[in-house]
């Protein structure tokens, strides 16, 4: 964590940039963040880059963490936190807020402060709130520090699905039918907020999915056959935001797509389909990490089908005005029409992740992605653009 590798006058040799890589955070998915930062520090060419891994806890400290990533892994069924490898229980990591300055300083009480050196680009591997929906992003606009993925505006419309679907609609992506329930509604007339729901059901059958509007990595979500089971599966999702989605089920095939930025603008990758796990009732948080259960890549689809959806995810991609990466992510339903659910900004990033899957076999390589996507963070500027 010393400085001494980088330049103090102008005779000595150009540093190596460093990479900042963020994980953790405040959100329900802080243990999926780390399992994605361990696979990311394995990737990162040491010879081209220095890294500083920088975990944020559940609690929202930041800390210097140690660089070892086989730590940061699902072990019995049980996903890893930034406790275990924080090097101190107390001591804290300051990002800068002066663009002309990009130094991060450790703190400890009782210590004088001790200078990290400066940071040349952020990797955040942050999922959820607080990290992946442009509340970290904003942080380091005003820092003046480039970072890898969406900026401000698409990185919230990317975590907020009702404010997604409607960016979508606006250019003329087909969604899926939908209510959305806000704290307010829930609060002041729960059996109209209720109404709402059953009304959906009654217009586009059982089962329906009810999913906090605000998370990822399927967290939060209950599939509900039928009345018995939707006061349950309210309460299951207002527990991971106050904000509920409820989705009619849409009757076709998972249909994944990955979409990169090149210097020449974005590109889509080949696309995956993710078959019905059969242990699970959907492809839910466990079928996802746990039991990791595998899509098949490339999808199954005609060449027609292909170039459909390789068009409709860059479309969504540039609706949100995203930037990076994304993961997009339809249904292709019965009748032959791709429906689109969500995208994700920050998607799952290990290497049995879908979206470095899907490049793996577009002939782009795990750490060949993550080479890539941290010089294109390189290239862009902070701020307005």
């Amino acid at each position: 964590m010393s400085t001494e590798n980088l330049p103090q006058g102008p005779d000595q040799p150009q540093r190596k940039p460093r990479v900042a890589v963020v994980f953790g955070g405040r959100s329900s998915e802080h243990g999926i963040s780390m399992v994605t930062a361990g696979a990311v520090l394995r990737a990162i060419d040491r010879t081209k880059y220095d890294v500083l891994p920088i975990g944020i806890t559940q609690s929202g400290r930041w800390v210097l963490t140690a660089d070892e990533p086989e730590r940061m892994a699902i072990t019995e069924r049980r996903t890893p936190n930034v406790e275990q490898l924080a090097e101190s229980g107390e001591g804290g990591v300051v990002l800068p807020v002066d663009p002309a300055n990009r130094e991060v300083v450790y703190t400890e009480p009782g210590s004088v402060p001790k200078a990290l050196g400066e940071i040349d680009v952020v990797f955040p591997v942050l999922h959820g709130p607080y990290g992946e929906d442009g509340t970290l992003q904003g942080l380091l606009e005003l820092s003046g520090v480039p970072y890898v993925g969406s900026g401000v505006l698409a990185s919230a419309v990317g975590q907020d699905k009702e404010y997604m679907k409607r960016v979508f609609t606006s250019f003329g992506l087909k969604v899926g039918p939908y209510v959305v329930i806000r704290p307010r509604e829930w609060e002041q007339d729960e059996s109209a907020a209720r109404k709402k729901i059953i009304d959906l059901a009654g217009d586009h059958g059982w089962p329906l999915f009810v999913k906090p509007a605000r998370a990822g990595s399927s967290i939060g979500i209950t599939k509900v056959e039928d009345l018995s089971g939707l006061d349950d599966a309210i309460a299951e999702a207002q527990r991971h935001d106050p904000k509920i989605l409820v989705e009619a089920a849409l009757r076709g095939r998972e249909i994944e797509c990955g979409v990169l930025e090149f210097e020449d603008g974005p590109r889509a990758s080949v696309p995956a389909e993710i078959p019905p796990p059969d242990a699970h009732a959907y492809y839910d948080f466990e079928a996802k990490y746990i039991d990791s259960t595998p899509g098949i890549v490339p999808a199954p689809l005609t060449p027609e089908e292909t170039a459909d959806v390789q068009r409709l995810a860059v479309d969504a991609y540039e609706a949100a005005s995203c930037e990076g990466l994304v993961r997009a992510d339809f249904f292709l339903t019965e009748d032959g029409e791709f429906v689109i659910n969500e995208i994700n900004t920050m998607p799952g990033f290990t290497p049995i992740s879908m979206y470095p899957q899907m490049w793996q076999a577009s002939g782009i390589g795990y750490a060949d992605l993550v080479d890539r996507l941290i010089e294109a963070a390189l290239r862009r500027s902070t701020g307005l653009r």
